[in-house]
């Protein structure tokens, strides 16, 4: 198994390129099938989640070529709806396969999906969703068949604005009889970038960044050559690392309008950040202030993503901060850790009471889900004395290797294999 090793205690500095979205990238690539010609996607990063999709696309049948961060899809050619339970537990996004493929051939098979263990996700909204549509849905064990010989569009509304359910009923709706309303849906900057693509491919989709999206049915679907978003997660870890470590950071290829919510809390924090198009730039010489409150939410409010990378920031800063989750119940397991490198963070219920200390100290830790895992590591960026993060692979779900982009930035950060 892989872990990285950090010497901590040094300021990053320099420029670097943000990737693209991971969370924009796995469902466009489930919506290649609906494309009735080759399509070409720019921008999509090397990740573990990315490469294990796309085993799952050639699984079906289609015919996949990457070069670099481009990948080319000829979905015409996929000739099953069968996705493979060893490949489904792999990876949660799978489950984006379900529309696009009950749309293309009336029919799919999946598995319960894996995915970090964040805490209670099911796929209820998903279901519920493309039942709405006219989908018969049987469950066996963790085996789900979904059957439609047309899906006809309905008014659909969402519980809770579900980021996976409504790209999920988008994708399906695409190809249904009539029009689809989704109320309630999300709004995040993927989902929009999921809007752009399908219309790009001949849909007619409208509403993307609002709370209602409008789908109208078509057949009439082609090819295409697009780039992906790039990924506002690791655009914001990168700028909460540059500010614990106190350094200076200019990041390349972001995109600031996805991230207004974790500026706002950055600058209350003391951080200095200049925007303008496509460059971030992100300053800190002193100690952070600490931020009263900090409530995790749906967009466009602050992202669950960034609350434990956040959550080391403000363990350096003086005073004490309050960051409340609502998204996910378990989505707190890097505490522990983060207190065995010194940090002052106790939990009541689902807030975190952080109380700001001068240094963290380096050690031996483990990432328990991807988001944990990157806030370890800017964790030992800014502490003193070596730390070593264990479990990689989490981080590598999400992260075109993570200490490749933080040692261009003058980190000490290394990865060594146990074998």
């Amino acid at each position: 198994m892989d872990k990285l090793v950090i010497e901590g205690g040094k300021p990053l500095s320099g420029t670097i390129r943000i990737h693209g979205a991971k969370n924009a990238a796995l469902p466009i690539l489930a919506a290649t099938l609906l494309a009735r010609e080759p399509v070409t996607l720019r921008n999509i990063p090397k990740l573990l989640d990315i490469e294990v999709m796309l085993d799952i696309m050639r699984d079906l049948g289609c015919a996949v070529l990457r070069r670099g961060d481009v990948v080319t899809i000829d979905g015409t050619v996929a000739d099953s709806s069968h996705v493979p339970e060893r490949l489904m537990r792999l990876m949660r996004s799978s489950v984006f396969l379900m529309g696009p493929l009950l749309a293309r051939f009336g029919e799919v098979q999946v598995y319960q999906p894996g995915g970090c263990a964040i805490g209670e996700r099911k796929i209820d909204l998903h279901l519920r969703g493309l039942a709405a549509l006219g989908a018969k849905i049987e469950e066996t064990g963790s085996r789900i068949v979904c059957k439609a010989a047309r899906l006809t569009g309905a008014e659909i509304s969402l519980d809770f604005p579900s980021v996976g359910a409504t790209e999920n009923i988008m994708m399906a709706a695409v190809m249904a009889d009539g029009r689809t309303t989704i109320i309630g849906a999300a709004r995040e900057p993927e989902i929009q970038d999921l809007q752009r693509f399908l219309n790009a491919i001949g849909a007619k989709v409208r509403g993307a960044g609002t709370d209602t999206i409008t789908v109208d049915g078509t057949d009439n679907l082609g090819g295409c050559d697009f780039q992906i978003i790039p990924d506002r997660i690791v655009t914001g870890t990168a700028m909460v690392a540059a500010a614990a470590t106190r350094g200076e950071v200019t990041l390349e290829g972001a995109e600031s309008a996805h991230l207004i919510s974790l500026i706002h809390v950055m600058r209350r924090a003391g951080v200095h950040i200049e925007t303008e198009d496509g460059i971030i730039r992100v300053g800190a010489k002193g100690r952070p202030r600490a931020v009263d409150r900090i409530v995790t939410s749906p967009y466009p409010a602050f992202p669950t993503d960034m609350q434990a990378q956040l959550m080391v920031l403000l363990s350096l800063a003086g005073g004490v901060s309050v960051i409340k989750e609502t998204v996910f119940e378990g989505r707190f397991k890097h505490v522990d850790e983060l207190c065995r490198m010194g940090a002052d963070i106790r939990i009541d219920l689902n807030s975190a009471i952080v109380r700001g200390v001068p240094r963290l100290y380096g050690t031996a830790v483990e990432a328990t889900d991807l988001r944990a895992g990157a806030a370890l590591v800017i964790a030992g960026l800014a502490a003193h004395g070596r730390t070593i993060v264990e479990q990689v692979h989490h981080i590598d779900r999400g992260y075109d290797e993570i200490e490749r982009m933080f040692a261009s930035l003058g980190g000490d950060i290394s990865r060594v294999s146990d074998g």
